[in-house]
């Protein structure tokens, strides 16, 4: 059992026959009255998003996730296939189920393919990836103080701001959860 004062975010709970997984939360103690937490939940098989307040005292069951490491092996055009790297299963995951989780990954990197119940609902990619620039204006000696970005397309087609400094061909760190440059790798 969790309760509503030991939310976090990513915590995964079952509330009123759902499966739900906190996405923001907020500890609430008013100058009057009783303290609350405000939540963000997301549907993990739907994916629908509502706000929700509680009580901190409140009890919810956790819902048992399963997280496997998998390769991602190819974009096939309708869906994305992994294998297992420890009985080599594969299987296929539609682009409308997990299209944002794989916007920063190359083919045979490995994933944590995310299931309840045996039914996948997400794919977590690793924390930072380095990814090759494939196309952004040159980068102008002299302009590394000024803090200035540019758009950089990296190789996995995704669009990411870069200080100027950095050209084609350069291979960058990339923050997966921000979507954020960190630095040349």
């Amino acid at each position: 059992m969790v309760s509503a004062g030991d939310f976090r975010n990513g915590v995964t709970i079952e509330m009123d026959g759902q499966v739900v997984q906190i996405v923001e939360f907020q500890h609430v103690k008013p100058g009057k009255g009783a303290a609350f937490v405000r939540t963000k939940l997301r549907n993990v098989i739907n994916g629908g998003v509502t706000d929700k307040t509680f009580r901190p005292t409140e009890k919810f069951p956790a819902a048992r996730i399963d997280r496997v490491d998998m390769q991602y092996l190819y974009d096939d055009g309708e869906m994305y296939n992994f294998m297992n790297n420890e009985t080599f299963e594969q299987i296929a995951l539609s682009h409308e189920q997990i299209a944002d989780s794989m916007k920063f990954v190359k083919e045979n990197e490995t994933v944590k393919v995310v299931s309840y119940q045996g039914n996948v609902f997400s794919v977590e990619p690793p924390l930072k990836v380095i990814l090759e620039v494939t196309h952004t204006e040159p980068g102008i000696k002299g302009n590394t103080t000024t803090g200035a970005t540019k758009p950089a397309t990296v190789e996995t087609g995704v669009e990411v701001q870069v200080p100027l400094f950095v050209n084609i061909g350069d291979k960058i760190i990339i923050s997966t959860q921000t979507g954020d440059y960190e630095s040349r790798a």
